[in-house]
């Protein structure tokens, strides 16, 4: 991968990313006030809806940037040689090692955002503050296993599912998709793994909001997801799925669709 794609894969990441988080923080905030364990309105119902907002603003650029510029890397590395029926595992280990990188930058920021997003009446800043006081970096980093354990499998549906939809659209009309369609193909393909991946979000969730010293604190996925099943069942596992797959497939269409525009622009 030369230099030039390399930056433009950057600089395209860090813009979608900043478009999408900022564009869709309402309904995030609704999908995380849903998952709490206090619920919906004690975590702050409709008020304060972009509480938290400074987090996402400073942690989208540099979290989606990461994220790119590793899976296209990897991608460019891994199709190098490789045969055309590799291509859909290709897309998921590059997807899965972007994942890893990103969220050494996203962890932070959504501990303290989704704090914020349930402490309405606290400024971020406080609760930065608050967090490295009592609990230090590694606070920070509460639910960073839980999260990998979250993009994972959803970058395992999403990509490969995007990279195919374009490939089968780009096939049937006889030439490259447009960004227009690039970002349809995102949308579908981000609703369809921001569905069956909801347990593992409201899991992470309740981790990230759990009190020090808790039994959700010390980060165990499997833990969380028992609590919650024996607690409340379905539903809970699946809480805040409506508006998870709402923010997501109107993401995949931005963030997707943005990426590819500014790309197309940068090279």
């Amino acid at each position: 991968m030369e230099p030039r794609e390399s930056w433009a894969a950057l600089a395209a990441g860090g813009v979608a990313g900043v478009c999408v988080d900022l564009i869709l923080f309402p309904l995030d905030t609704v999908k995380t006030r849903l998952q709490s364990p206090q619920g919906f309105r004690k975590a702050g119902g409709f008020r304060g809806i972009y509480a938290g907002v400074p987090s996402t603003a400073i942690g989208s650029f540099p979290n989606a940037a990461a994220f790119f510029i590793t899976y296209e890397n990897v991608k460019s590395v891994l199709h190098h040689g490789s045969a055309s029926y590799l291509t859909p595992a290709t897309h998921m280990v590059a997807a899965s090692l972007g994942e890893v990188v990103a969220c050494l930058i996203r962890v932070p920021s959504e501990v303290v955002k989704q704090r914020a997003q349930v402490s309405p009446s606290s400024s971020t800043l406080r609760i930065l503050s608050h967090t490295l006081y009592h609990e230090g970096i590694q606070g920070l980093y509460r639910g960073y296993k839980s999260t990998v354990l979250r993009e994972i499998p959803f970058s395992l549906v999403q990509f490969p599912l995007w990279e195919s939809l374009k490939d089968l659209w780009s096939w049937k009309q006889g030439h490259v998709v447009d960004s227009w369609q690039s970002a349809v193909c995102g949308a579908f393909a981000g609703g369809f793994a921001a569905a069956v991946t909801t347990p593992l979000d409201v899991a992470k969730t309740r981790i990230m909001l759990a009190k020090a010293g808790s039994s959700n604190a010390s980060g165990n996925v499997l833990a969380a997801l028992g609590g919650i099943w024996r607690t409340q069942g379905l539903s809970g596992l699946f809480a805040g799925v409506v508006p998870r797959m709402a923010a997501i497939s109107l993401g995949g269409f931005i963030f997707l669709g943005t990426y590819e525009k500014t790309r197309q622009l940068l090279l």
